[in-house]
């Protein structure tokens, strides 16, 4: 299995598509299919069948963005980065924003 730089609960922005520009937080990740799900982009309609508990009718969500057409946005400026693997002083391997060197929590 491949090593992704991005994770859930990241900051992004859409690089390329029809929502090209569009930035949002990482809801999920489906490594299976390689497509992250961001909160409120590439929002689309689906029909849900009423059940028991729920009356059903056209749902709104966000659908699957091939992890190649997203990138992470720094913090300390504000525009997307590449992120890199450093280890830090502890031993440990750390993402870092290579835009400003700062360590990715």
């Amino acid at each position: 299995m491949e090593k992704w730089k991005i994770r859930k609960g990241d900051f992004v922005q859409v690089i390329s598509g029809k929502c090209a520009g569009e930035r949002g937080e990482i809801v999920s990740v489906d490594r299976k299919r390689r497509k992250v799900f961001v909160r409120g982009v590439n929002i689309v309609s689906r029909f849900k069948k009423p059940t028991a508990g729920d009356p059903g009718g056209i749902v709104k969500k966000e659908a699957g963005i091939d992890v190649s057409n997203v990138a992470f946005i720094d913090a300390e400026f504000g525009r997307p980065t590449k992120i890199g693997f450093k280890i830090d002083e502890n031993g440990k391997k750390v993402r870092y924003a290579k835009l400003s060197g700062n360590v990715i929590k």
